[in-house]
């Protein structure tokens, strides 16, 4: 786990400049790699590649980066971990005349790979997780390379100052905006999207100009940079390559072509159960290589405890584990992780998260993840991460099962909702909507308090349940509208002062013609593509990096994946209950009675903490007359918004939230 940087300017530089301009890029990423530091700036082209590095295989200084081989053809600096280079390693020796290795690390084995198959031909052969910058001196050719789902982040763009442009690229966007006089404005475009999913999606950044490089994607420029960014959005759409004056954009990896891939399904679950189980212990074993301490996240879900008591299984010593708890009983799930950690005899670690531990960490989110970023689990995240960092320097986590054996509520009660709805009229859906919004939240809480003196009702806050779902009565007239009904806050357009245009994104994407009758597939593959990248996968990684840690997600080995998409949807949802075929795995070591509970999500208190410890903050970032002159906001939205919430008449602790991040990113970037 690393961190890189590098430019390709389109206009004449000094080696001297840019020697330091590249020194200052990665000196931002300090947090990613503690452990060392490198630069490689060619004299003649003025390409720069720098390098922070968190050494976990091969600690010794043959792992250094940007590495080139003695007259090697490229030079290479990379962030992430390819878990197989031992095989791989192993694969060259035997089919070419003796290497003389100058260490044992996966960066190595990587670019000798490059040398003798070519950066394509190599790819598919890695099971891993990273982003790549490579050179070919030979054809003047510089790639960069995101892998199969995104784990690994990658920006790239054109950096406008007042004396020249660049193209630049980076681990994080504060390598980029760190060139002197960095005047990048914010994308319009991408804020209204950051509104509507609480995150920027890809291919978009918060800076114009400046795109994520998507998952499976390789981005080549070949001879010199253009010297003028494009004026949309690059997007690579399946099977086309987006071209650029010198710049081509294509998928070395598409997920809809495993998706509509022709293998039969399983029609056996016991088969199905053994396969996922075999090929999960094999990518366990792989992932658990490294020369540091290694541990888990355990939240006593079903996903990181499959994780863990594989790992177990595996392990003559305690697997070191790790989760956190909450002062608020409601929201501490943190004894369940403990009843799990017993059984399975881990040597279990457990932090307990206050009001004021959250309050420290705020401020600083806006330099974790440079960018507006509003899923508050970031919070008990970073906190994870900070605990496990004492005791380990790499974490096996439980993401992405979710997305893959359909884990989200959605995923199961869309579906139901649908059936129910479907048979009204869409005109007498709207109708119905309507009369339900003129009933004010207030006295649909007040009847539902009532109720509750004579029925135990498991609801809470039911007026703003019943506010939300009359809203989507409004306007679904499928399935998948009420997929993306669930998945966008709604109201963004009151919110925000500036209309955009729509743009492409991957959640726009066509579907797979093939094996997607099903409603919850439908969403699964989506969420794949959206919410695990930009979301859950960004989240985990800033968390991490920001104390140094590195994480692994066994779940998102593409043979993994492959099984998943191979697995009926009937041996994933069973009723009310998904990831039926995780549990079948899960119960031969864990009591079915230690796991079966609601699914709670990795969630804190935000809606009281902004009503206490959190309000006086809040009220300085939405403060009238600051909104109104920073000119992005709506100013009396926000201020209806902030009153309703503080005075109980609504539950708008997610569009608050998205505010409040962007209000103090807003803050940072002015420093």
């Amino acid at each position: 786990m690393c961190g890189l940087a590098g430019f390709y300017p389109s206009q004449n530089a000094s080696h001297d400049a840019s020697q330091q301009l590249i020194h200052n890029m990665v000196d931002t990423l300090n947090h990613r790699g503690p452990d060392d530091s490198g630069i490689w700036v060619d004299s003649n082209q003025l390409i720069a590649l720098g390098h922070r590095r968190l050494s976990i295989l091969d600690i010794s200084s043959a792992g250094h980066q940007p590495m080139s081989l003695e007259k090697g053809r490229f030079v290479l600096t990379y962030n992430g971990e390819i878990y197989n280079h031992l095989k791989i390693r192993a694969q060259i020796e035997k089919e070419n005349d003796p290497i003389q290795w100058i260490g044992n690390s996966d960066t190595e084995t990587l670019l000798a790979a490059f040398e003798i198959w070519g950066i394509e031909k190599t790819l598919p052969k890695l099971r891993g997780m990273f982003a790549i910058a490579v050179w070919d001196k030979k054809f003047k050719k510089l790639s960069l390379i995101r892998d199969r789902f995104g784990e690994k982040p990658l920006y790239y763009g054109w950096v406008k100052s007042e004396k020249k442009t660049f193209f630049s690229f980076g681990s994080e966007l504060k390598a980029l905006a760190c060139i002197p006089d960095f005047k990048n404005d914010i994308s319009k475009l991408a804020l209204k999207e950051y509104f509507k999913y609480m995150y920027v999606p890809c291919p978009l950044s918060i800076y114009e100009h400046i795109f994520k490089l998507e998952p499976g994607c390789i981005l080549q420029i070949d001879g010199e940079a253009p010297c003028n960014p494009p004026s949309y959005s690059m997007h690579s759409s399946s099977n086309k390559t987006h071209r650029y004056e010198s710049l081509s954009l294509y998928r070395w990896y598409d997920l809809k072509n495993v998706v509509e891939d022709e293998v039969e399904l399983f029609q056996d679950e016991h088969e199905a159960t053994h396969e996922i189980e075999s090929e999960l212990k094999k990518v366990i074993n792989l992932q658990s290589i490294s020369d540091v301490p290694l541990g888990a996240f355990l939240s006593g879900g079903v996903d990181s405890s499959t994780i863990v008591s594989l790992m177990q299984q595996e392990n003559n010593r305690p697997v070191k584990t790790f989760t956190i708890g909450f002062e608020d009983s409601s929201y501490d799930e943190s004894k369940f992780a403990s009843d799990v950690a017993t059984h399975l005899g881990t040597d279990h670690s457990e932090l307990t998260v206050t009001a004021q531990d959250a309050l420290s960490i705020v401020p600083r989110l806006p330099d974790f993840y440079d960018e507006p970023f509003a899923d508050s689990s970031q919070i008990p995240t970073y906190f994870v991460c900070k605990s496990a960092k004492q005791d380990v320097t790499v974490a096996l986590s439980g993401d992405a099962g979710d997305e893959l054996f359909g884990g989200y509520n959605r995923h199961i009660t869309a579906p139901l909702l649908w059936n129910r709805i479907n048979w009204l009229p869409f005109d007498v859906r709207r109708v119905l909507g309507a009369s339900l919004l003129k009933v004010p939240t207030s006295i649909w809480d007040n009847t539902n308090h009532m109720a509750n003196k004579f029925f135990k009702s498991p609801f809470t806050q039911i007026g703003d349940k019943i506010h939300k779902t009359a809203k989507r009565l409004q306007h679904i007239q499928s399935i998948d509208d009420l997929y993306f009904s669930l998945i966008i806050e709604p109201d963004v357009d009151l919110l925000i002062k500036h209309d955009v245009k729509k743009t492409n994104l991957f959640i726009n994407d066509h579907l797979p013609e093939i094996n997607m009758d099903d409603p919850s597939s439908r969403m699964m593959y989506r969420d794949m593509l959206t919410y695990l990248t930009d979301d859950i996968l960004c989240k985990v990684d800033r968390a991490a990096m920001s104390n140094s840690l590195e994480t692994r997600v066994p779940f998102l080995d593409h043979k993994i994946v492959e099984l998943a998409w191979r697995t009926p949807i009937d041996m994933k949802i069973k009723g009310a209950t998904g990831k039926s075929i995780l549990r079948n795995i899960l119960y031969k070591s864990v009591p079915k009675k230690l796991i079966e509970r609601p699914k709670a999500g990795f969630s804190i208190p935000l809606a009281d903490w902004l009503r206490g410890p959190l309000r006086d903050w809040a009220e300085a970032l939405i403060e009238p007359s600051r909104i109104e002159a920073e000119g992005y906001l709506q100013t009396d939205y926000v201020q209806k918004i902030w009153k309703e919430h503080l005075q109980l008449e609504g539950n708008w602790t997610n569009k608050l939230w998205s505010i409040l991040v962007f209000q103090s990113w807003l803050e940072n970037i002015k420093k």
